[in-house]
């Protein structure tokens, strides 16, 4: 069953190489869907797919590249009626 997440990464997440960073992890784990900068400084996250993947990528966001210092990932289910077929980078 196909689950859909979408986190909000605080901290210093921005100009750090992040999204890069989960778009690697993500694509390991065969999730797809996106992850784009918001302009209060925070990182959201839509990620699709199997839910232990998921919930893999959700656990590796506590985590982060090495250049970002995250403080907090809020996440949530979502019933969500599109199907990401990769996972990419929006700006």
């Amino acid at each position: 069953m196909i689950r859909s997440l979408q986190s909000i990464v605080t901290g210093t997440v921005q100009r750090v190489g992040l999204r890069s960073w989960i778009q690697g992890q993500a694509q390991s784990l065969g999730v797809t869907g996106w992850v784009r900068n918001l302009g209060d400084g925070t990182v959201e996250v839509l990620a699709q797919g199997d839910e232990a993947a998921v919930t893999e990528l959700r656990d590796r966001l506590l985590t982060g590249s090495s250049l970002a210092r995250i403080q907090d990932v809020r996440s949530q289910w979502l019933d969500y009626d599109k199907r990401h077929d990769r996972f990419e980078i929006r700006s």
